[in-house]
């Protein structure tokens, strides 16, 4: 699943900062959460997951997460990444959008509400 699709690992020195990873859709379709999603929001034929994306504490609000962003885009050209964020983690949401993500659906999992974003790489 890794050799399929990118993941990004920002660094400084040694020390990692954070990482974006993606897969397949078809890889993850068994997972519950993911089923709730795509039940939602199945996405185009070319469909990849994106996430889940973290930054450590000390790199936050420096726009790392963005850069890691487009240091993905060219990776993934064409493709349609699909991604869900919970909807009380509004600092996500807010990032997500920035970054030029749109909302295409919403769901239910486990009693919490979750958006689903959409973009073109």
């Amino acid at each position: 699943m890794m050799a399929e699709m990118p993941v990004i690992v920002a660094r400084s020195g040694d020390k990692v900062l954070g990482f974006l990873m993606t897969s397949t859709l078809t890889k993850n379709a068994d997972m519950p959460i993911i089923k709730a999603m795509l039940a939602s929001y199945s996405g185009s034929d070319n469909a990849f997951l994106y996430g889940p994306i973290c930054v450590s504490s000390e790199a936050r609000n420096q726009g790392l997460a963005k850069q890691m962003f487009a240091a993905l885009r060219p990776r993934v050209a064409g493709k349609e990444g699909v991604l869900f964020i919970r909807n009380d983690n509004v600092a996500s949401l807010k990032a997500h959008v920035n970054m030029g993500m749109s909302v295409v659906a919403e769901f239910e999992f486990s009693g919490k509400s979750y958006s689903v974003f959409s973009f073109i790489g």
